[in-house]
């Protein structure tokens, strides 16, 4: 069996292996992609407009940020491999891809807890609300949620980078993803597994809770 030292390249497999289909999904995913990016200039308006300057405009125009930034880790890759005949990605791009998408994928849900919270301070306690949601408060949160997002994205890709990978090298996916990699491992992944399930399910319980 070969290793991962040997293992430099996947192959993913796409969404369908149908040409007509191909070009079919490069057209609609380009026209949705254009579309929500040109949207994310609506954003410049809430940042740099004095009178939506509350908290929740504030934490609605990072969380646009991030999603966007969420989207462009995966789909131009997606969208030039509907294109490409050969769809690889490097074993350092796909734990970079990894890193980056659990990165701000795991800030977009923190924020989406925060604004939460944004909200319950604004009608359980508007007399206050502003006080308390100051500008510094929200910056801290904010950080916050990035910090998190962080954490994630550094932990998730350590549980796939030390796999021993070998041939066939391809993916049944259209991205990077850890399920799909953690099939790939020539070993036994039943650990690793469970590991990345309590920790996905710790975190699950702890939004909940909050």
């Amino acid at each position: 069996m070969e290793q991962r030292k040997n293992v430099t390249e996947f192959v993913l497999l796409g969404l369908t292996q149908s040409l007509q289909g191909q070009r079919t999904l490069f057209v609609v995913f380009l026209l949705i992609y254009l579309t929500m990016m040109g949207n994310r200039l609506s954003v410049l308006t809430v940042v740099f407009s004095p009178t939506l300057c509350c908290p929740i405009y504030f934490f609605i125009s990072y969380l646009s940020f991030l999603n966007g930034v969420y989207s462009t880790t995966v789909t131009p890759n997606m969208i030039i491999g509907l294109l490409c005949e050969e769809k690889t990605v490097s074993f350092q791009t796909c734990m970079i891809q990894l890193f980056i998408g659990h990165l701000f994928g795991g800030a977009d849900i923190i924020l989406l807890v925060v604004m939460a919270h944004d909200r319950y301070m604004a009608i359980s306690k508007s007399l206050h609300y502003l006080t308390v949601m100051n500008k510094r408060v929200c910056i801290l949160l904010l950080l916050l949620t990035l910090v998190s997002g962080f954490l994630q994205g550094v932990l998730h890709p350590l549980f796939v980078y030390n796999l021993p990978y070998c041939d066939p090298n391809v993916i049944d996916h259209f991205i990077c993803d850890m399920y799909p990699l953690i099939k790939l491992a020539c070993h036994d992944t039943y650990i690793t597994v469970l590991t990345v399930l309590a920790n996905d399910g710790t975190i699950s319980v702890v939004i909940f809770t909050l």
